[in-house]
């Protein structure tokens, strides 16, 4: 249940990479079409960029024709998203589609987004160590001066009384615009502030492997999947574009930021075999397993959400069964 008192407003489908969030959303629409129909609001911060469809596993067009889907390519790749901008858009949605008579249903894997939706927006973001590790190899790689530049194409602001050696604040910095898509000095700025109140409840219910090997296994072989279907390709594209570099919020996406360091390092678009390209398999399997592991640590802070074990062979009917149930208590 959600820790608000009111009634909730939607339902939520969170689960890390690969469980399966997808399908079953797409499986519960089919199940309520007579009764109540649905349309899912994607909660996931690379689904907002266009062009960006092999490497995000974005719905393909039968599946958004069969259910409306929102918040998907919204944005061109350079811009960027942030927890604030995702609440107003859902609470708008959320709104507009029960004004519709229809049940709105969050699917996705940011879980940054569900948190802010559910408990508000803090203050400023809490330090993650993943994204601080994964800094830290980067100022290893191409030293903090490099990374200094970077901070200054996204918070200048900071940049400015910043000197390009202080590691310690420079990674703070691009911590705080990694997480938020915020720059740091935009949250100094309204720091004083309260933090803005949780935006609408809504019932969690979450796909969570009882086995991690198993969520491993599906995660190679989707990454494999990507490689086949073009991912290579789809980054070569975007790489081609001068306003695109490494450093924006759409290009650090896992698989997007892999791809790109491939070619930077010459590997040929056209590459499927050869020690480059097996590399960039290992990178991109390894780093879209670190992304799993941080949104099952996510999931495991909301002890409100009812679990599904996704590697179950019966994970669709008992997700379907736990969202119908969820259903019931949700305020017309």
């Amino acid at each position: 249940m959600n820790a608000s008192s009111e009634a909730p407003r939607a339902l939520a489908l969170a689960g890390p990479t690969a469980s399966g969030k997808t399908a079953l959303a797409l499986a519960f629409a089919e199940h309520c079409r007579a009764q109540r129909p649905v349309e899912i609001i994607s909660v996931d911060s690379a689904l907002v960029y266009r062009g960006m469809d092999v490497g995000t596993a974005k719905p393909g067009a039968a599946e958004r024709q069969a259910v409306p889907h929102h918040l998907i390519d919204i944005l061109d790749p350079a811009e960027s998203y942030s927890a604030a901008r995702f609440c107003a858009d859902a609470e708008r949605l959320v709104d507009e589609i029960r004004g519709r008579g229809h049940l709105p249903l969050l699917v996705g894997g940011t879980m940054l987004y569900f948190s802010a939706a559910q408990r508000g927006l803090d203050a400023m973001p809490a330090a993650d160590a993943a994204v601080r590790a994964e800094i830290d190899a980067r100022a290893a790689a191409i030293g903090w001066p490099a990374l200094h530049a970077e901070l200054a194409r996204v918070d200048p602001v900071t940049a400015a009384r910043l000197a390009p050696a202080d590691a310690q604040r420079v990674q703070r910095a691009l911590e705080v615009w990694q997480v938020s898509g915020r720059p740091l000095s935009a949250w100094q700025q309204r720091q004083a502030q309260p933090p803005v109140p949780a935006r609408f409840p809504f019932h969690l219910v979450s796909l969570e492997p009882q086995d991690r090997a198993w969520l491993h296994q599906r995660i190679e072989l989707r990454f494999d999947a990507m490689l086949a279907q073009g991912l290579v390709a789809e980054v070569a594209r975007l790489r081609e574009r001068s306003d695109l570099h490494p450093g924006l919020p759409s290009m650090r996406c896992v698989g997007y930021r892999q791809a790109w360091e491939a070619l930077d390092a010459g590997m040929p678009v056209s590459a499927c075999a050869g020690p480059a390209w097996q590399a960039l398999r290992d990178r991109g399997i390894a780093a879209t397993r670190q992304l799993a592991k941080r949104q099952l640590t996510w999931l495991r802070s909301m002890p409100q959400r009812r679990v599904v074990p996704c590697d179950s062979p019966a994970s669709t009917d008992e997700g379907i069964t736990a969202l119908t149930a969820a259903l019931q208590s949700i305020a017309m």
